[in-house]
């Protein structure tokens, strides 16, 4: 899977765009905003970005994932993905 980090965050965007209330739109979400912290994404919308990056990425994502360093930004969600991509497993 040939994925950039680039093209991870267009898509993250997108997503937050298409499915939440941004005031401003995503532009104005920083990389590192908290999603949760800013009232970007609350815990029911956190399970439609898992269900998002499912569909789009074509991995599961398990229990033991969901946590904010993997979840709760686009920079820690972009992070997560690439990892996940490219198969490489989550530091204990």
């Amino acid at each position: 899977m040939g994925l950039s980090e680039n093209e991870i965050k267009i898509a993250i965007r997108r997503f937050l765009e298409t499915n939440f209330f941004l005031p401003n739109n995503a532009a104005g979400v920083l990389d590192n905003d908290s999603f949760l912290e800013k009232g970007i994404v609350d815990s029911t919308g956190i399970l439609e970005l898992i269900g998002f990056i499912q569909d789009e990425y074509k991995f599961e994502v398990v229990d033991a994932e969901i946590l904010p360093e993997n979840m709760d930004s686009i920079a820690h969600l972009t992070a997560y993905i690439l990892k996940k991509a490219r198969g490489i497993p989550k530091e204990s």
